[in-house]
């Protein structure tokens, strides 16, 4: 293993079990995969995308812990959401966290969907992050690859926002259900009276 991966994994060993190290979290959207959905985003990515969206999910210090069962129980409860989407950061750096959220909200009725740098073949290898194959077990849809800003989509049509990424389908029910943009945005205004600016520009915190 790469020396920068097993400091990245030391990093995580800092997330107490049963918690996830977020960066944000809504609890409705309409803009990060099929229907109305919470969307979590994890702290932590070491891609450092050019263009990334979310440039203060790169790094793996702790941000925001959030207990698992809290969290499902939260997404729940909210009677507007058919399911939940992973983004970040690198949701699978806490993949087997992730799997144990999305057991609770798929047991619930809801669907999981997540974003990845990874491709799934990278997933699919004995390489992948720990609890890869775990969390891919419970995808209903799984967008991979990194975001490329030379191959950036700026579409009204495009799930993906770069022309490498793929959508997959693990769920047939959802196969027509393919239909948001990846250029739409939505704002979110916190109780603290906070700001989140998700959808095709990502997290972002405004003055």
């Amino acid at each position: 293993m790469e020396p920068k991966s097993m400091d990245l994994l030391l990093a995580l060993k800092e997330i107490p079990a049963g918690y996830l190290n977020i960066m944000g979290y809504v609890d409705k959207s309409e803009v990060n995969g099929p229907g109305s959905r919470a969307v979590v985003w994890v702290q932590g990515c070491p891609r450092e995308c050019a263009g990334c969206f979310n440039p203060d999910s790169w790094t793996f210090e702790i941000n925001q812990l959030v207990a698992i069962d809290t969290l499902a129980a939260d997404i729940i409860k909210n009677p507007h959401n058919t399911g939940v989407t992973f983004s970040g950061g690198e949701p699978f750096w806490q993949a087997s966290a992730l799997a144990n959220l999305a057991r609770q909200v798929k047991a619930a009725g809801l669907n999981v969907m997540s974003f990845t740098g990874f491709t799934l073949k990278q997933l699919q290898s004995e390489s992948a992050p720990p609890g890869s194959q775990e969390l891919l077990a419970e995808l209903d849809i799984l967008i991979d690859g990194p975001f490329i800003q030379s191959q950036a989509i700026n579409s009204p049509t495009s799930p993906v926002a770069s022309r490498n990424q793929q959508v997959h389908i693990f769920n047939p029910e959802f196969k027509d259900q393919i239909s948001w943009a990846s250029d739409q945005i939505e704002v979110h205004v916190l109780k603290d009276g906070d700001r989140i600016v998700t959808g095709y520009q990502g997290w972002l915190e405004l003055t």
